[in-house]
């Protein structure tokens, strides 16, 4: 019995050395074949986006699975610096490093760059005063481009190329055939299954519109009553169904259909919640101080107080078609 209690003993901490030594193998470090292999695969690597990346200086975090920063605090920095890319765009990663205990991916030339001081000085070609700021179009200055890090706890386990676009999954799609594979692949099933059938509910984006009915023949813009501004986006001409999509801010908010026959159609209750309020634009109204300034002469009436009503105007089409599969990025703003 004391034999059997002693070779217990000692045994229990053989078994705890094996269990160590497996979750260590399990974990280990990234070995060099694999290092190589990932640097190759990722360098100057096309992929496919399926979420939104702000511009400016802070990018995505991927931890766990999970994307930080999310929800408010990532439309905040959207509505600060402007989205870098979309759901469906196609980018370049311009840089991929292995740091620690993270990847960090930068993409379309990366986010805005900390510059020293120097980097802010401009000689005139007389040899003339140094005036501040670079070039205008210097990509360090002013870049278009984000970042992603996926973080790992102590260091990066070793891993394949496969085993990293899985890990990849929630911001890069490697897999997709054209933007509207990817683009398909990142909305919910509902969504999914509309645009294919062409259809538009009520909650959409306009980026959703757009992949469902493509561009409007015509848009409208008007005013509520209560003065906030809207866009009726329009599809179809007579003797054909017309449809009239209603767009405030990044949201439908109304579908209108007319129907060869005369039968009128209207949908006003939200069918799809994506979640977060819509992105603010340029068309929204605009609250004014009381003691705003202003150039007009006193005793000069503003030119809003004047007899008539102003007839609904018609803005071109500006909206930009689904991007393109092709690799090469284009030189038009979207």
């Amino acid at each position: 019995m004391r034999l059997h209690r002693i070779s217990t003993l000692l045994l229990v901490p053989l078994l705890g050395m094996a269990f160590s030594n497996a979750d260590e193998k399990e974990t280990a470090a990234i070995t060099e074949q694999h290092r190589v292999e990932l640097i190759r695969t990722f360098n100057s690597d096309l992929v496919y986006i399926r979420t939104q990346f702000p511009m400016g200086k802070v990018g995505l975090t991927i931890k766990d699975g999970k994307i930080s920063p999310n929800g408010e605090k990532l439309q905040e920095l959207l509505a600060l610096w402007g989205p870098s890319v979309k759901p469906g765009d196609r980018a370049m990663i311009t840089k991929f490093d292995i740091r620690g205990d993270r990847f960090h991916f930068e993409i379309n030339g990366g986010p805005v760059k900390k510059t020293k001081w120097y980097q802010h000085i401009q000689v005139g070609m007389n040899g003339g005063m140094a005036s501040p700021g670079g070039p205008q179009n210097d990509p360090i200055n002013n870049p278009r481009g984000s970042y992603v890090d996926l973080i790992f706890d102590h260091h990066i386990p070793d891993l394949t190329v496969e085993q990293l676009k899985q890990m990849l999954w929630p911001v890069f799609d490697f897999d997709s055939k054209s933007p509207l594979d990817a683009y398909l692949e990142s909305v919910p099933p509902k969504v999914k299954q509309a645009i294919k059938d062409h259809h538009v509910l009520v909650g959409m984006n306009r980026d959703m519109v757009i992949y469902a009915k493509g561009r409007p023949t015509n848009k409208i813009r008007e005013k509520q009553e209560d003065g906030t501004e809207y866009e009726d986006w329009i599809y179809g001409e007579p003797p054909q169904d017309v449809d009239f999509v209603r767009v405030v801010g990044d949201e439908v908010v109304r579908v209108e259909t007319m129907k060869v026959g005369g039968e009128k159609m209207v949908r006003t209750e939200k069918e799809i919640d994506l979640g977060g309020p819509a992105v603010a634009s340029a068309a929204q109204k605009e609250e004014h101080p009381a003691n705003a300034p202003t150039l007009r002469r006193p005793g000069e009436e503003p030119s809003s107080s004047r007899s008539g009503s102003a007839a609904p105007t018609r803005i071109p089409d500006t909206t930009m078609p689904p991007p393109s599969p092709s690799p090469q990025f284009s030189s038009s703003p979207r």
